[in-house]
């Protein structure tokens, strides 16, 4: 059996974001909802759903034509068309009785092999299926997607013994490959894994910040980075969550958990929550909940609401000095660390107790939490960076009470002959399997040392003569290091090996060239540094261009500037389907000055779909990188251009090393050089044209006047400068241009200040 159709029943935020999320890995999916009484059309609930998702932000559809994929329909009408489709994903509202009555119509019309899911996060599968029938239970499974569907690659997988053993493989390869999902096996309990810890996490912190009286910065300041989680820390979460659904939560856990089960004690609604909801303050789909932002005069103000009060005030950031040891930081003698240390005792004593009851295994949960909560470790990760020896000596010392899993003292996580392995609850230690078709540098790196490295980049051989070239500076920033480990990497791999992948484990590809190096040199007006930093960057983008072997990009998340323009030099692209690619140095006074303008004009002239003259795709690059227009995902990217037509997208981040490697092994045997590609450009007639359209946004108010300046750089580059289509134009001529054009710009005040700004706010600025 294969998944080749899916329906989705009820179009709410979660039906109609998974539906979403099933149309971009292209696959045809129904959207059913009710028929409202009086209805002016019977399928208004879906139709508005979709309407509804084309407008979200941030986008649930990875490109807007993946909406032709979404056939809204209605329960009355088209229950029949459920006929075609092999799995059905309930999403109505948690109510017993109401789903029950839906899952008996469903098995009227379904055929015998339609696997039947519910997206319930609160109701146990043996209650959905009590009184049902065992035809019912044969095909039946709770598939928990996280909010929004597209971004939490968390899918918790809930089964019976009574479900046919055929039925599951086809729906965990499907949410894996094709969904790019995480899918993690759960026990029936109540909020399966991520729900039941994180809501733990998240009630012990609440009434912890309270009691101790910090304010809510403090909270999310200590309770965040120090442990590897979101910025958004406690109280952001909460607003994103929404404060009114908190007692709906807690109300199932209060209904659904043994009377024994720890989070029994800290079970209650604070009363300030119950005022802020009463009052509307339900969080960002409220009037703001924790933090809000008001408009005072001609501006918006962040505002935070005091926990001892309940009044809001101008928010300020936390006055935290937090190090980097936690142990240091939860054994801190003042609120501070009885804040971290209350919730963290708690919330990871609680996890441990829950094994095996909620999962097999301490990897499911750590897994689950790190997919759900976007969590950088786990909580048995943690475990082992705090020293679970020490830990449970200070939950002795203070009479708490020690999980058994964690009486010894043992690390959780060890190495051993180069294979990870983890603690289990019979005091063994058992290898980490990995699925089939995944490759990760986290295992290679425990295999032996990089065959290079320094700072910023190291070189890893990957198997089969393929070697991995991975960043690792601070958001994968490029400097002066990393062009020297480029440079080194092509020199070996041509002595020993076959093929390049560029690829990083972390979240993002590279955030461009380190612009803080770069004020550096502006402060001290070292133009001479500066000018050689651009020379020496386009020379290793061209030498990788050109290397006698296949070069394979493997991107996710950020590939910006300068990481942008790496990508555009590579052979070939295997891309994450969230990939955010864009030339965006014009958001900071500059032009690309790395090839960025030269690549990107081949693009748009070898474009297929380009039409008439030199002149369109002149316009297009410059259109395109004058606005830093960034993709929203890979699909887009391919629009853009910044990605080929015929580079491939892998949904699942886990398995996307794994595929770019095959790519390049697939390259080698057939493998040519590019061709030098030479450049016919119109010059002066171009620039003209692109100064009256600049100058017209300006007079809209769309563009500043230093925006026409960083224009007519830019116009300069892209239309050959002092050319006409006659002439044959390099790409060293080119990059001439391109150096020349940002060297211009780099010693303008203004250029000064759209850096300074950036650095200081991440933001653009407009002057």
């Amino acid at each position: 059996m294969k998944i080749e159709k899916v329906a989705v029943i009820g179009a709410g935020v979660m039906g109609a974001g998974i539906a979403a999320h099933v149309a971009n890995a292209g696959v045809p999916v129904y959207l059913l909802d009710i028929v409202p009484e009086n209805a002016s059309r019977r399928n208004i609930v879906s139709e508005t759903a979709v309407a509804r998702l084309l407008k979200t932000e941030p986008a649930a559809f990875m490109h807007p034509k993946n909406a032709r994929w979404v056939t809204p329909g209605n329960v009355e009408d088209h229950l029949d068309k459920l006929r075609e489709v092999d799995w059905v994903i309930e999403a109505v509202v948690e109510d017993l009785e109401i789903k029950q009555k839906l899952y008996r119509q469903l098995e009227t019309v379904c055929r015998p092999d339609t696997v039947i899911s519910s997206n319930t996060s609160t109701l146990p599968l043996k209650l959905l299926t009590q009184n049902m029938p065992d035809e019912f239970k044969r095909r039946f499974m709770v598939t928990h997607f996280f909010n929004p569907p597209r971004y939490m690659r968390l899918l918790e997988l809930v089964v019976s013994e009574t479900l046919a053993p055929e039925l599951l493989e086809p729906v965990r390869e499907f949410v894996d490959l094709r969904l790019g999902k995480g899918c993690v096996l759960c026990k029936d309990t109540p909020g399966f894994i991520a729900n039941r810890v994180g809501t733990y996490w998240i009630q012990c912190g609440l009434l912890e910040a309270i009691a101790l009286e910090l304010t809510v910065e403090e909270a999310d300041a200590l309770i965040s980075k120090p442990f590897g989680i979101p910025k958004t820390g406690l109280f952001g979460l909460l607003d994103l969550i929404g404060l009114d659904l908190i007692p709906h939560i807690l109300a199932a856990f209060d209904r659904l958990l043994p009377a024994e089960d720890p989070f029994r004690q800290i079970n209650r609604m604070p009363e300030l929550v119950r005022r802020m909801i009463d009052q509307g303050n339900t969080g960002r789909k409220g009037k703001g909940g924790f933090y809000r932002l008001q408009r005072h005069e001609d501006r918006q103000i962040k505002e935070s609401i005091d926990l001892t009060t309940g009044q809001y005030r101008p928010s300020s950031k936390a006055d935290v000095a937090v190090g980097k040891e936690l142990r240091e930081l939860m054994a801190r003698d003042d609120k501070y660390g009885r804040f971290t240390w209350n919730v963290m005792a708690k919330t990871l004593s609680y996890a441990a107790g829950l094994v095996p009851e909620i999962a097999d295994d301490i990897v499911a949960v750590d897994t689950a939490m790190k997919l759900g909560f976007n969590w950088h470790y786990g909580p048995f990760e943690l475990l082992d960076r705090i020293g679970v020896a020490w830990f449970v000596e200070r939950l002795r010392t203070e009479n708490r009470p020690i999980p058994p899993l964690l009486e010894f003292g043992e690390p959780l996580y060890r190495v051993e002959s180069g294979q990870r392995q983890f603690y289990d609850r019979t005091a063994r230690y058992r290898p980490i399997a990995s699925a089939s078709g995944i490759l990760s540098l986290v295992d290679i790196k425990l295999q032996g040392p990089p065959l290079l490295t320094n700072a910023s980049a190291s070189l890893w051989d990957i198997g089969d003569a393929v070697v991995c070239l991975e960043f690792h500076s601070k958001m994968n920033t490029l400097n002066m290091e990393t062009m020297t480990l480029i440079r080194q990497s092509i020199e070996r791999i041509r002595q020993d090996f076959s093929a390049l992948v560029i690829y990083s484990e972390s979240e993002h590809f590279s955030a461009g060239a380190n612009l803080h190096l770069l004020m550096a040199a502006i402060a001290e007006r070292d133009w001479t540094a500066i000018e050689d930093f651009i020379r020496q960057g386009q020379q290793t983008y061209q030498a990788l261009k050109y290397a006698p072997f296949p070069v394979v990009g493997a991107p996710s998340g950020l590939a910006l500037g300068g990481g942008c323009e790496l990508l555009l030099h590579c052979d070939a692209v295997q891309a994450h389907a969230e990939l955010y690619v864009g030339l965006v140095e014009t958001g900071v006074g500059l032009i690309p000055g790395w090839g960025g303008c030269k690549e990107y004009l081949r693009r748009q002239f070898q474009n297929p779909k380009r039409y008439g003259g030199p002149i369109p795709p002149v316009k297009a690059a410059f259109e395109t990188i004058a606005m830093a227009r960034v993709s929203k995902s890979a699909f887009e990217a391919k629009d853009l251009l910044f990605i080929a037509g015929n580079d491939a997208i892998t949904m699942n981040k886990d398995r996307l090393l794994a595929d770019a490697k095959t790519k390049a092994l697939m390259m080698v045997p057939d493998y040519q050089r590019p061709e030098p590609y030479q450049y016919r450009l119109p010059g002066k007639t171009a620039r003209a044209l692109f100064a009256i359209a600049a100058g017209a946004l300006k007079c809209l108010g769309k563009a500043t006047a230093y925006d026409l300046e960083v224009a007519r750089r830019l116009a300069t580059v892209l239309s050959g400068g002092d050319t006409d289509t006659t002439e044959t134009l390099t790409e060293t001529e080119l990059l001439d241009l391109e150096l020349q054009s940002f060297m211009q710009l780099v010693r303008h005040p203004e250029t000064t200040a759209r850096l300074e700004y950036m650095l200081k706010t991440g933001k653009p600025l407009r002057n």
